[in-house]
């Protein structure tokens, strides 16, 4: 029995899947939701992980399955717009992005994302009139809508999300800060989703490492020449610029400063 990385829903992380199937990248597959059964596209047919699949890939998506799949696929387009419609004539603070039919044709999944919580019950009554379908609202980050839309970042490669099937981690400011880039503002340090870049996290353990034993910014240390203030730190090279209170400027390396 291998482990299945398979991709489900556009808007969530792939899930890890067990399988006694004999599936490749692309393979389309039936697995089980909460919602019901769902088609899946496998990423990765052979996953080498400690992690345990805690469910199973149910069989091989027939092609009856697909051509529901792609016909659902057609019809979300007037479901979002149908939304959309609704939500600006009750005046709710969301926006909906993505729909998604289950299998069975049961169920209609609208997917948005909102600032705070809100209260959208009298949307799914009057949704549930129009599409003649159990409503199911789903609530998303801007990660992870950024990661169902695509696009390139300002390195010009595709955005992490997208090239990284993977969780995404959290991004915290304390990674930019480890890194010496917080002060070139928010703006610069952010994606096209409004929040820190992914790939602040790629190096933040590194930078950690390297600053074990380095003092910090605007510190006052004592050196050969005499107390001085760290107006400078080079993770990369282990060097500090220290203004001494003579206002000579010297550079440090790591090991000659108390």
């Amino acid at each position: 029995m291998s482990k299945v990385l398979v991709s489900i829903y556009p808007w969530e992380n792939p899930k890890l899947f067990s399988s006694t199937f004999d599936t490749k990248k692309g393979s389309k597959v039936i697995v089980s939701m909460e919602n019901g059964n769902e088609l899946g596209t496998v990423l990765d047919g052979k996953v080498d992980v400690v992690e345990k699949a805690t469910e199973k890939i149910i069989r091989m998506a027939t092609e009856n399955d697909i051509k529901t799949y792609e016909k659902y696929e057609k019809e979300k387009v007037q479901l979002v717009d149908l939304c959309r419609q609704e939500v600006k004539k009750e005046g709710l603070p969301m926006k909906v992005i993505e729909a998604r039919i289950s299998l069975d044709g049961k169920q209609a999944t609208f997917v948005f994302t909102a600032d705070g919580r809100v209260d959208f019950r009298d949307l799914v009554r009057s949704l549930s009139k129009d599409v003649k379908k159990a409503v199911r609202m789903q609530q998303i980050g801007s990660r992870d809508e950024a990661r169902k839309l695509g696009g390139f970042g300002i390195c010009g490669r595709e955005l992490c999300c997208v090239s990284f099937p993977g969780s995404i981690p959290s991004i915290t400011t304390d990674m930019a800060r480890a890194q010496q880039i917080s002060h070139r503002g928010t703006d610069r340090i952010s994606g096209l989703c409004g929040r820190l870049m992914c790939c602040l996290a790629y190096e933040a353990d590194q930078y950690r490492n390297l600053l074990v034993g380095m003092p910090e910014l605007y510190s006052i240390i004592e050196t050969k020449e005499g107390k001085g203030t760290v107006v400078e730190v080079n993770v990369i090279n282990q060097e500090i610029k220290v203004k001494l209170e003579s206002s000579k400027y010297i550079i440090l390396k790591k090991g000659d400063f108390k």
